[in-house]
């Protein structure tokens, strides 16, 4: 896990990120934890808005300024003691949120993004609602979410929710590397819900089967009865006291299946622990 990327945008979510970010880095060695700030460049509607057209002088002015105050920002950032025993960088970009995380990600070769999200209701900060559930499903790689402080000693037991089909050995092969850089147990759950019910006597096989052909140590498996796939998965990680959940994503919406993409973003969405999500189509 050599690069590392957070968005950053200065609010308590954002340094939340950053400290996960930075335990992280120091655990695995990686060569660099890299702060983005995007600052969003304002359409003509918005200008006019202000009252200001968009030809105005004062679009290239108020712009300057916000880079000027983001540099300012993020020099403070970099002159935090707490970071020297890890190599921080930053960028300050202009355009669109999504489309420069994911331009970085691919150009760089991201190999882990860790961002904030407040929910679906915290539509007052830059980089969650929207921008964090595209990141999610869509990410060339592998995004953790945080919702608070997180400590990285404190992941003990990692929830793995999956049907336990059409997952790729690529995908396993990211699920393993979480698992051994946090040191925990991976306890793998199916949510039998009414719309997709099958019994114990099938799941148990096939999670054994799964288990057994994907080489999986140091981990406990069972199903969890719920009326809906996303809300089980909370509800089973709070039940047991899960420290981090792991979900895998489809770039498509697939209505009926679980690991759609919605349902992963739900999860972000109201999970009180970090979750880690990856797409099963990018391998």
């Amino acid at each position: 896990m050599n690069k590392i990327l957070v968005p950053y945008d200065f609010s308590e979510l954002a340094k939340h990120a950053l400290d996960f970010a930075a335990q992280i880095a120091r655990k695995a060695n990686s060569e660099t934890v890299t702060l983005i700030n995007i600052i969003e460049q304002p359409t003509p509607s918005d200008f006019k808005t202000m009252g200001v057209s968009a030809a105005d002088p004062m679009e290239n002015i108020w712009i300057k300024k916000m880079i000027e105050k983001a540099e300012a920002n993020m020099e403070d950032v970099m002159a935090d003691e707490s970071f020297k025993d890890i190599t921080l960088k930053y960028k300050i970009v202009l355009g669109n949120p999504f489309q420069e995380l994911a331009e970085e990600i691919k150009t760089q070769g991201v190999e882990l993004v860790v961002m904030g999200t407040s929910g679906a209701s915290g539509a007052e900060e830059f980089f969650v609602g929207s921008n964090a559930e595209r990141m999610v499903r869509y990410s060339k790689a592998p995004v953790i979410t945080v919702s608070g402080p997180a400590s990285l000693d404190g992941v003990n037991d990692i929830v793995f929710a999956s049907n336990f089909h059409e997952v790729s050995g690529d995908f396993i092969a990211h699920v393993k590397k979480l698992q051994a850089m946090f040191g925990a147990k991976l306890r793998l759950v199916k949510i039998n819900t009414p719309a997709s019910f099958t019994t114990t006597r099938h799941d148990k096989k096939q999670m054994e089967d799964f288990i057994k052909e994907h080489n999986l140590d140091n981990c406990t498996y069972e199903t969890y009865n719920f009326s809906n796939e996303e809300d089980g998965v909370l509800a089973y990680s709070e039940d047991i006291g899960a420290d981090l959940i792991a979900i895998g994503t489809k770039q498509r919406k697939g209505i009926g299946h679980f690991l759609a993409g919605s349902i992963a973003e739900d999860v972000v969405n109201h999970s009180k622990v970090p979750v880690w999500t990856f797409g099963l189509e990018n391998g």
